[in-house]
């Protein structure tokens, strides 16, 4: 079982998303768990203050040391786990450190809020991560998107292995197009060889349009996948298809 700790001021945002779909179904299974550390249950003063102003001056408020390390210092952990603060001045998350977690026995996530933590916070994390070049108001959906990338990693939580296989992002490409029922819906049919039957050419297809897909949405992906020659020649045919087309839409 992988046990997550989550320490952070709103532990109901953390409870209500885990408690449904895919992550609630594995923590139900006992695959998973999730648990919550208030930083305010840790202080000493009766007015259970975790800010305050920053020195040197500056707008905003500023997580104080001794409720998050006393809250940090509670947790039944694993010794030399990982321990993750979510932060813009982070590495961004990507699919390969989700897997690298995904084989560890317990996560620590620090939730940060105001304007962020007091410096010497950071000197307990292993793993200062950013989902993104934005800035949200708390470090709560960063750390529901670790616990979901990396949750639905762990064996029995997501159900058909056959889906992890084949997710974007694990090939260093993004998915193809999927359909469903009916076979045309508002005069946009289902592609007719989905329907032929030919799973080798339906294999081909799905190749294909994953590369696709990908060169023109995501081109910067293509450096890290793992490409045949017949991929190769493919990404050719399209990049001079590509670059045909922009040349007739400038003329």
């Amino acid at each position: 079982m992988l046990k997550f700790h989550i320490i952070t001021l709103f532990p109901e945002l953390i409870q209500t998303y885990c408690s449904t779909s895919i992550i609630g179904r594995g923590i139900r299974n006992e695959r998973l768990a999730v648990h919550t550390y208030n930083p305010r249950d840790y202080c000493l003063d009766k007015y259970r203050k975790v800010d305050d102003t920053p020195y040197g001056g500056g707008a905003g408020m500023v997580l104080k040391p001794e409720p998050f390390f006393a809250t940090f210092e509670a947790i039944p952990r694993a010794l030399n786990s990982p321990v993750l603060i979510t932060t813009p001045q982070g590495v961004p998350f990507k699919q390969a450190q989700a897997r690298d977690l995904a084989n560890c026995e317990d996560i620590t996530i620090f939730c940060g809020h105001y304007e962020g933590f007091d410096e010497r916070i950071h000197s307990v994390a292993t793993h200062e991560i950013s989902v993104g070049d934005y800035v949200l108001t708390g470090g709560e959906l960063p750390a529901l998107t670790v616990i979901d990338a990396v949750g639905r990693l762990i064996p029995g939580v997501l159900g058909a292995s056959i889906s992890l296989a084949e997710e974007s992002f694990d090939e260093g490409l993004l998915e193809p197009p999927h359909y469903t029922k009916p076979p045309e819906f508002r005069n946009m049919p289902v592609p007719e060889i989905l329907r032929s039957g030919d799973h080798k050419l339906i294999s081909q297809w799905r190749r294909q349009q994953s590369l696709k897909r990908t060169y023109l949405r995501r081109p910067e992906l293509l450096a890290q996948a793992t490409l045949s020659k017949e991929d190769q020649r493919y990404l050719d045919q399209i990049a001079d298809e590509h670059q045909t087309d922009t040349k007739e839409n400038q003329s």
